[in-house]
């Protein structure tokens, strides 16, 4: 495995590419083109006849050059000097690999990625702190975004909807740092998530049929195990007539459906005014005559709300948190509810969660990379001062291979859901092997 994964690295990157006479190389081309060439006047052509203008131009300024080049390193540069103008310098390759989930920059001359769920680092360099400043404010900017000393953090997007985060000093101490979680070009589907292991097919009948009910549900687990992945291949099967409204702090979600409301929400301005929360906008989402609201992560305040609406007439919502079990899921919406009012007592809170939440779907990833659904817990009501919970779908981890992969099974509790009533009068009955059938991963 480690030989497969250094021949990949080697195959993706040219290690003399980003030596120091390189560089070097590749920015005094840079300086001398935008000299040369007049990008402003430029910009009022279509794309593609804009860059075949300054790679023409690019060209000329190569053959002038002193550098003994051979014709594979000609183009190489001519490439990367277009890089530079317009897309994101050396962050290209690795942009152009669908492989590649996250791109993180821990200053000029570290830059990891992760693939299949495990991180490599790479050979690409940034020339200096300088240099990766202005790839992040080519992001930030195409935005209306911005970064510097006074809002040395932001969150944007790329023009594909890869989510970035930048921090930049004095904050960040060694150099800017950013962070791009990129996402698949081809969308996953219920059937891709059985066909990896992820779900049984019994288990993804039953969140199907879920969703299709209206009962509301929470995807909850940590950061990078893939809930908001999860949260786009349920959303899926939500029928195509409903009208969806989506909430989201930076959008990720990959709705299919036509009539989809999406709002994003908005930082503050320079002088600290004009930001958008998440609350706010789930308050509005209660105005637009929604069927569904969709909240891409429940993180404070906006839990009151999302609770409240679910309470209130919006079954079939979906949303996610970050929390390692249903358990603590129940814990940190308690503290998320006490933030928002903070004179309702534990027993009330715990009620509003009980009457709101159907389903807690735990998703995880394992040291190997992989994810998995580990619980599939029905939310059962409240029993004395504690909200009870039972499982209905578990992942038991039962060791690692020697090739690091792990092995587990799982495993139908047996029990069937105090909701499988709601299913039979929506019209999904589903065999009773569902609730007690043990798949073995070897």
């Amino acid at each position: 495995m480690a030989k497969r994964e250094a021949a990949w690295v080697v195959r993706l990157f040219n290690r003399e590419s980003y030596s120091e006479e390189h560089q070097e190389l590749k920015f005094t081309l840079h300086r001398k083109m935008l000299n040369r060439v007049n990008l402003e006047a430029l910009s009022a052509l279509p794309e593609q006849r804009m860059r075949e203008e300054v790679r023409v131009a690019v060209s000329r300024l190569v053959e002038e050059e002193d550098s003994p080049l051979s014709l594979v390193e000609k183009e190489q540069v001519i490439n990367e000097v277009l890089d530079e103008v317009f897309g994101l310098g050396p962050l290209e390759p690795l942009l152009q690999d669908p492989t590649i989930s996250d791109i993180l920059v821990t200053g000029p001359k570290l830059v990891y990625v992760e693939r299949s769920g495990k991180l490599y680092r790479t050979p690409v360099e940034f020339k200096d702190n300088a240099h990766l400043m202005r790839i992040i404010e080519k992001i930030v900017s195409r935005v209306g975004r911005r970064v510097d000393e006074s809002s040395p953090m932001v969150d944007a997007r790329l023009p594909d909807g890869s989510r970035v985060n930048a921090v930049i000093p004095p904050i960040a101490l060694d150099g800017p740092i950013l962070s791009i979680r990129r996402f698949g070009r081809t969308r996953l589907t219920d059937k891709d998530f059985v066909a990896n292991l992820t779900v049984t097919q019994g288990m993804m009948d039953l969140l199907n049929a879920c969703v299709r009910s209206r009962l509301n549900i929470i995807i909850s687990g940590g950061t990078g195990s893939g809930k908001t992945t999860f949260l786009n291949v349920l959303s899926a099967v939500i029928p195509e007539g409903e009208r969806i409204v989506t909430v989201e702090d930076a959008a990720e979600l990959q709705l299919r459906q036509t009539h989809v409301a999406r709002m994003e929400g908005r930082p503050p301005n320079v002088e600290g005014a004009g930001a958008v929360s998440i609350r706010q906008m789930v308050i509005n989402a209660l105005r637009m005559r929604p069927d569904r609201i969709i909240v891409g992560e429940v993180r404070g305040e906006e839990a009151l709300d999302m609770m409240q609406a679910m309470n209130t007439g919006h079954d079939g919502s979906l949303t996610t948190i970050h929390a390692n079990s249903p358990r603590e899921a129940i814990s940190r919406i308690e503290v998320m509810l006490g933030m928002a009012n903070s004179n309702m007592s534990v027993r009330a809170i715990r009620q509003q969660i009980t009457s709101a939440v159907d389903l807690f779907v735990q998703v995880a990833r394992f040291s190997d990379g992989t994810r998995r659904v580990t619980h599939v817990t029905e939310c059962v009501g409240m029993e004395g001062e504690m909200a009870t919970t039972q499982d209905i779908f578990l992942f038991e981890k039962s060791g690692i291979t020697p090739d690091g992969r792990v092995t587990g099974r799982f495993r139908a509790t047996g029990v069937r859901p105090k909701f499988y009533e709601k299913l039979r009068a929506a019209g999904f009955t589903l065999p009773a092997t569902t609730f007690q059938t043990i798949v073995e991963l070897s």
